[in-house]
Order: structure tokens, then C-alpha cells, then sequence
């Protein structure tokens, strides 16, 4: 089984969308018993609020749910608890790295590092860009099952 955790900074917009399109590809792809999905943040500002209405209805344009999902912290032992760490920008990844104590086995990633265009997924909390953001977001998820796929 392969364990995944999305983190982006609140756990409401970015992280959420990715955790439930990934649900959704593995799901499609008949794949969903290999797989463990979750997302966090990497700070405390949003801890157990729903994912974000604009974050919510974009998944809902395309048919997927996000019902019950309520914004966590990452932890230091989610290092040990998944195989897959990803971010989505460089300033998520220097705050999972300094949570984790490191990356010793090489597990910590940004989920656009998996496409042909490298950067971080657009953060639709400060353009307001939803779609933007759906866009990167399906885009990293496929490139990233289908990299798992190859391995």
C-alpha cells in the first residue's frame, strides 16, 4: 500500500483538493485498496475547519465529494506514517522539512516536481484563482499516480 499525505499551509484549499482528486484517479483506476490518502498543514490557523467553500464547490464542478474533511496539523510522525510526503510550494516544504526533523529518506516532495513544469501549485487563498488551482492540482495528481505506477 502506498501512504500519501498532501500538506500545503491550512489544510482548507490546496492540500484538501489534492487529497480527494487523488481519491478520485486511484478510484477510477480500480487502485483505491493501494492506497492511503490524507492531507494536513503545516500550521494551526485553520485546525478543524471544513474544507474552504470556493475549494468545495470547484471539486463539486467535477463530481467529487470532500464531506467530513476537517483541516489538521502535519505531525512529526507522519514521516514514519507515509511514503509520500508532498507539498505544494517551497515554503510548505521548508516547514514539513523543519516538522519532520528532515528528510533522511528523500519522501518529502512538491507535487508539481512530478509534471513537466515544475513550481509550486497555485495558492487560490491569495488569487482567488480556483480554477488555476484545479488545474495544477489534477495535473500534479496524475503525473504522481502515474510515477507510482511506473515504480
Amino acid at each position: 500500500m502506498t501512504r500519501i499525505l498532501f500538506v500545503c499551509h491550512g489544510n482548507i484549499c490546496r492540500s484538501p483538493m489534492a487529497e480527494f482528486v487523488m481519491k478520485d484517479l486511484v478510484q477510477k483506476a480500480g487502485l483505491a485498496d493501494q492506497f492511503y490518502i490524507e492531507s494536513a498543514a503545516t500550521s494551526t490557523e485553520e485546525i478543524g475547519n471544513e474544507v474552504y467553500p470556493p475549494a468545495k464547490r470547484k471539486l463539486a464542478e467535477h463530481g467529487i465529494g470532500c464531506k467530513g474533511k476537517k483541516a489538521r496539523q502535519m505531525r512529526d510522525n507522519d514521516y514514519s506514517r507515509f511514503d509520500l510526503l508532498i507539498g505544494m510550494d517551497e515554503w510548505n516544504i521548508r516547514n514539513m522539512t523543519r516538522i519532520c526533523g528532515g528528510d533522511p529518506e528523500g519522501k518529502i516532495h512538491k507535487l508539481l516536481d512530478y509534471t513537466k513544469r515544475k513550481g509550486d501549485v497555485a495558492d487560490p487563498w491569495y488569487t482567488g484563482n480556483f480554477e488555476a488551482t484545479w488545474q495544477d492540482v489534477t495535473e500534479g495528481c496524475q503525473c504522481l499516480l502515474n510515477a507510482i505506477a511506473v515504480e
